[in-house]
């Protein structure tokens, strides 16, 4: 779930949830992804506000690596649906033992996705 001192940022236009400034020192904010991915470091808030408007939701549709456990190197994954408290990512990896397509619904904020 995401912490409760983190302040959603949401889309001028429509309301949509872009992601959250979360509170850093000296009053500086990191902008993340609604999934708690930083796309930038600690920055002024306008600043990090700014970042994720520019972003916008294009980093979802960028690949993923995703950390398996019990694995050494982590897989190839697309991301599919992100919601407050859970999101999934489907396998896009043909070296890995799973299907393609096969869902992995990861708890919110993750900290197992890696972009690429």
């Amino acid at each position: 779930m995401i912490p409760q001192e983190w302040l959603p940022h949401h889309r001028q236009d429509d309301g949509e949830l872009l992601g959250y400034l979360v509170p850093a020192a000296a009053g500086r904010c990191v902008p993340v992804t609604p999934f708690g991915h930083p796309l930038g470091p600690a920055q002024p808030a306008d600043d990090a506000a700014r970042l994720l408007d520019e972003s916008g939701l294009s980093y979802l549709a960028d690949r993923w690596y995703l950390r398996v456990d019990g694995r050494d190197d982590p897989i190839a994954v697309r991301i599919a649906e992100v919601a407050p408290d859970r999101m999934t990512v489907r396998n896009a990896d043909y070296g890995y033992e799973g299907n393609i397509g096969d869902p992995f619904v990861l708890a919110v904020p993750t900290d197992r996705l890696i972009r690429v």
